[in-house]
């Protein structure tokens, strides 16, 4: 999903995707990853006896899964189904956890909700590499289309330089660009600020984004 050190830009996740066609076009444009929500209660859900798709995509882009306190038949089935390549957690998931589903040689995107300054700190405890910043908003997780201040996201990345950190919350394709610049990111991620419709993205939305993170200057 990252690009490598020589990339001059972040990578660029688009997430909530329910659609074959549409995952494809999305890849066709130049996006680095896709999400995909296995969350029941999101507005994008993608239930896994409809997830079957996934595996005609499987080779041609990053796909990761976004779950919100997975039972461990559900992570199973995602693991040993190879329909995903990244689990991105947004829910209670501990440390302990994470490490666990790494020791089995899975990747983990840990997501954390940023409030204030002292929220960060849980970043450290997390033994993932990659940490997704997105909106504090009680009793829900992720997908708010609300942003958070980014100059916390820029401390975050100076604080824990080897930590991948990924921005999301409320980027569009009006304000990526001046996200990218003020926090630069390893990667940006974006679900209703391309949207139609719950789940359905606006590819002229989704070109547009791409173009903007594309044309950022992070030097």
């Amino acid at each position: 999903m990252f690009p490598d050190s020589s990339h001059p830009s972040p990578a660029v996740k688009i997430c909530g995707i329910t659609q074959e066609q549409q995952a494809r076009d999305i890849i066709t444009l130049g996006a680095d990853a896709l999400g995909i929500n296995f969350w029941p209660k999101s507005k994008r859900y993608l239930p896994l006896e409809k997830a079957g798709w996934l595996r005609e995509i499987h080779g041609m882009t990053t796909l990761v899964a976004v779950l919100v306190n997975a039972d461990a038949g559900t992570i199973e089935t995602l693991v040993e189904q190879r329909l995903v390549h990244v689990l991105q957690l947004h829910g209670d998931e501990s440390p302990a956890e994470v490490e666990a589903l790494q020791l089995r040689g899975i990747q983990v995107i840990k997501a954390l909700a940023v409030r204030d300054r002292d929220s960060l700190r849980r970043i450290g405890e997390f033994p993932c590499e990659s940490i997704l910043l997105d909106a504090y908003n009680p009793g829900l997780y992720g997908g708010t289309g609300e942003t958070f201040p980014w100059d916390l996201a820029a401390m975050a990345r100076e604080q824990y330089p080897d930590k991948r950190i990924i921005l999301s919350g409320g980027l569009t394709p009006a304000n990526v660009r001046q996200a990218v610049e003020e926090v630069r990111p390893a990667a940006v991620d974006v679900a209703s600020g391309v949207e139609s419709a719950p789940g359905i993205k606006d590819l002229g939305m989704v070109r547009e984004f791409i173009e903007q993170v594309r044309s950022a200057v992070t030097a």
